[in-house]
């Protein structure tokens, strides 16, 4: 099955959720220029896999994937996938509305793959009472859309229990990186395991983490570079998730041309890990799960709706990189509590939280981000 939906046979794909801005605050500011000359580039190695979504960089996204993808080149040299989010439907009347503005938006009379997004045990209430599976049927049997499946954010036995009842989606999207593995919390090799048992391929997202598995602990750092001294980073990540047999797909949320060519030179001739690279990578996550605190992605779910303008994801990316960095050498002064300061003059403070639980009710990885706002703000303010 998964060789009939997935006929590339370059497992990387192109995430524009993280794309590069001209203004960093400010999430709909896309530089389309740079966009043009990343996209340019990934296309002349050979990968044609593009993932936005309705609410990616403040519902500008898909607007700009066609301004410097759709116009730019031959519909049929690229496959472009998107999705509707169950927090942006009320009523049956919704799920066309959004589907045709997507379609307007992105300039395309079709999408290749069409994904119910964040699925969960709460969103998928929503997509059934909604009857969005036959739905999204409906969009494939009328040549609106290729293939179908779903993002999922819970447990195994959640996936378990949606893969069972709908036996039609084709594949599913999973959060998978060498730290998640065998986290309890996300489950990623649980659900791996799950989507195997049902023949369902899987497309990979936040394999580097949101960029935790790009800016590591020194101890790891030493470790993957006194094995390959050429291999970024990052590549580590991306190559754990492409290595893995049921994965067809892993995407990169690539934010600048740098990374794009660091992304695509080792996954154009890809090699899988050997079995002394996959030991290394269990050495590692001993390593950072003993220096990260907060095990936020960076999303941004949780800020839309923030009524005090909280920049939730950057704070907790600051908390963590301060206390990696202290830890790692043991430093009097961190340039981060500089860059808290000057992010406060824009957004409000970590302690301007009201606790109205709007963020912890949309986190994809149910974090208790209000607890973990009140240990950012006794640790940058205090």
């Amino acid at each position: 099955m998964g060789e009939e939906i997935f006929t590339s046979k370059k497992k990387l794909g192109f995430g524009l959720m993280r794309l590069p801005l001209t203004d960093p605050n400010v999430d709909t500011s896309i530089d389309i220029e740079q966009c043009k000359k990343m996209v340019d580039a990934f296309i002349e190695q050979g990968f044609t896999y593009f993932d936005t979504a309705w609410m990616y960089c403040g519902f500008k996204s898909e607007e700009a994937t066609k301004e410097f993808l759709v116009d730019r080149y031959p519909r049929d040299s690229f496959t472009l996938t998107t999705k509707l989010h169950a927090g942006f439907i009320k009523t049956k009347e919704d799920r066309d509305r959004i589907f045709n503005e997507q379609r307007r938006k992105t300039g395309v009379e079709y999408f290749d793959y069409y994904l119910l997004h964040d699925m969960g045990k709460d969103h998928y209430k929503i997509y059934t009472d909604l009857d969005c599976f036959t739905w999204i049927q409906e969009k494939k049997a009328a040549g609106l859309v290729k293939h179908i499946g779903f993002s999922f954010h819970d447990t195994a036995e959640v996936l378990d229990e949606i893969l069972t009842a709908h036996p039609e989606m084709e594949f599913v999207q999973l959060q998978l990186n060498y730290l998640d593995w065998d986290s309890e919390g996300v489950q990623s090799r649980k659900c791996y395991e799950v989507a195997c048992k049902h023949g369902k391929p899987v497309i990979v997202m936040e394999p580097v983490k949101g960029g935790t598995l790009a800016n590591v602990p020194e101890g790891v750092s030493r470790l993957f570079k006194g094995y390959n001294p050429e291999a970024s980073i990052p590549s580590w990540a991306i190559r754990f998730a492409a290595s893995l047999e049921n994965v067809k797909m892993v995407l990169s949320g690539m934010s600048n041309l740098e990374q794009l060519m660091d992304n695509t030179g080792y996954m154009k001739d890809f090699k899988p890990l050997n079995e002394e690279e996959q030991k290394l990578i269990k050495e590692a996550v001993g390593i950072i799960n003993g220096s990260i605190t907060i095990p936020c992605t960076g999303c941004s779910y949780c800020t839309d709706g923030c009524p005090m303008h909280i920049a939730i994801p950057k704070y907790f990316s600051l908390y963590n990189t301060d206390r990696q960095e202290r830890a790692a050498r043991g430093a009097d002064w961190t340039p981060q509590g500089e860059y808290y300061d000057r992010l406060t003059m824009e957004f409000g403070k970590a302690s301007a939280c009201v606790q109205c639980g709007q963020c912890e009710g949309v986190c994809p990885q149910h974090l208790p981000i209000i607890q973990y706002l009140q240990d950012v703000a006794a640790y940058f303010e205090g």
